[in-house]
């Protein structure tokens, strides 16, 4: 049973790690304690509680998230201190012998976390230090539970939460591991979170999950069934794909696209190799073939679309042959900008099999040349719109800072700090694009005045 009134006028501090989805899934717990009375602790006031949700993507990621349970346990002398994530389910005994964590949550009960929090809590008040350190998770197969998520946070933008888990088992990720197989909730459930964000005042929902093109709800729903529904509510202006798989992502969906009310034309879709040897060996369900396809046709109804593209290097088994095959390939693909990341070896992964291994200095080379590119290619596509107009929905910004924002397609834009009014966070407003602005990360606007 949960005791709120233990809770009234306590204070957490929150931080996270890894994913748009996994950000979306801490501010709907923090909204959830905010009920229970508990208000977010201000910079630097110790916090009675501490949530800290977790990434393991990477060996990088794994390392961080130690340094952020030990900073957040020195930083709040005495807080509750509870774990949950990837890291914390692929993990949970060893973050359960971290000094000063509490309670570790695996994916399966972090939709639990209030209820295990405060009985969690009732303990630790009754029985002292001797229940420090408990964890629950339970074995991937076993992890079943969907829990929703639509919040905003600090952010302008709501992030809906439509899919979680991933069936696909790469050869270089946890992340099945991590969060189980692949699951949704009902269309029903996510368009009525959807109508409450539109009566909260949202504009603008990014669409979040592990394999989102992989959605299949209970009901025998597909992804395309949701992206219809989804276009139909009333009030949200626009909706934006965070990131979906190139065989999911169907000519179909495409096409609609193309000719939606409110879906942007704004596509994020995972390559992680352009050569289809590596793509073979990390058992990617598609080919270059596939995905060059997807680009041109998505050029072809929306010329203006923004599309990004993750892109791993050093893989295991990725020759320097390989890699300049996928260098080629990305260089001429009409794409917007690349997400570049290093391979990393995972124990229990199907990739350790693969007897080819890169260099680190090699890997940081590879990098490093992509991310040139990615660059030439942001700045041409950014080039192109200078002196047109567009539709901007702004958000706050920093006192004194220039406020930021992004058009239809993607495009970050800054309205100089003397221009920028408070009235315009979360409001979509039109904008002449100007050049680039001093770090050349956006383009400069100035306000379109009614004729």
């Amino acid at each position: 049973m949960i005791d709120s009134a233990a809770f009234q006028g306590k204070t957490a501090a929150y931080y996270t790690l890894g994913c748009k989805l996994n950000f979306s899934e801490t501010s709907t717990f923090g909204r959830l304690l905010s009920e229970m009375g508990v208000r977010t602790a201000a910079k630097g006031e110790p916090a009675d509680i501490c949530l800290i949700n977790t990434c393991s993507v990477t060996e990088v990621a794994d390392h961080k998230c130690r340094q952020i349970i030990h900073r957040m346990v020195r930083e709040n002398p005495g807080a509750f201190v509870v774990v949950t994530g990837c890291y914390a389910q692929l993990e949970s005994e060893e973050v359960s012998h971290i000094d000063g964590v509490d309670l570790v949550l695996g994916s399966n009960e972090k939709a639990n976390l209030v209820q295990y929090l405060s009985e969690a809590w009732s303990r630790k008040l009754e029985g002292g230090a001797e229940v420090i350190g408990e964890h629950h998770s339970v074995a991937t197969k076993y992890i079943t539970t969907f829990s929703p998520s639509c919040s905003r946070g600090n952010r302008t933008r709501y992030f809906l939460k439509v899919q979680d888990g991933c069936s696909y088992f790469c050869t270089y990720c946890t992340i099945p591991y991590a969060r189980g197989f692949s699951r949704s909730p009902s269309v029903a459930s996510l368009v009525e979170q959807a109508r409450q964000a539109a009566l909260e005042g949202g504009k603008e929902i990014v669409l979040t999950g592990v394999n989102i093109g992989d959605f299949h709800s209970p009901e025998g729903e597909n992804f395309f069934d949701l992206v219809r529904a989804l276009d139909e509510v009333e009030g949200i202006s626009r909706y934006r794909i965070s990131s979906i798989e190139p065989n999911l992502l169907t000519d179909e969906l495409i096409e609609y696209c193309s000719k939606s009310r409110a879906f942007m034309p704004h596509f994020h879709i995972p390559l992680q190799s352009g050569s289809d040897e590596v793509l073979r060996l990390m058992h990617r369900r598609y080919d270059t073939a596939l995905f060059a396809h997807k680009i041109e046709l998505i050029k072809e109804l929306m010329p203006h679309a923004f599309i990004g593209v993750d892109v791993m290097v050093g893989t295991r088994g990725e020759r320097p042959e390989y890699f300049e095959e996928c260098y080629e390939f990305l260089r001429r693909l009409d794409v917007t900008q690349l997400h570049v990341f290093p391979y990393s070896e995972r124990p229990g992964t199907a990739a350790l099999k693969i007897p080819y291994v890169v260099s680190d200095k090699d890997k940081k080379q590879r990098s490093h040349r992509l991310l040139e590119l990615s660059d030439e290619k942001t700045r041409t596509f950014y080039t192109k719109f200078i002196g047109t107009r567009a539709q901007v929905l702004f958000e706050k910004a920093s006192r004194g800072r220039a406020m930021h924002g992004f058009t239809d397609n993607y495009i970050r834009v800054e309205l100089p700090a003397s221009e920028s009014r408070e009235e315009y966070d979360n409001q979509i407003l039109p904008v002449v694009l100007g050049d680039f602005n001093h770090d050349k990360t956006a383009l400069t606007v100035s306000l379109q005045t009614p004729e």
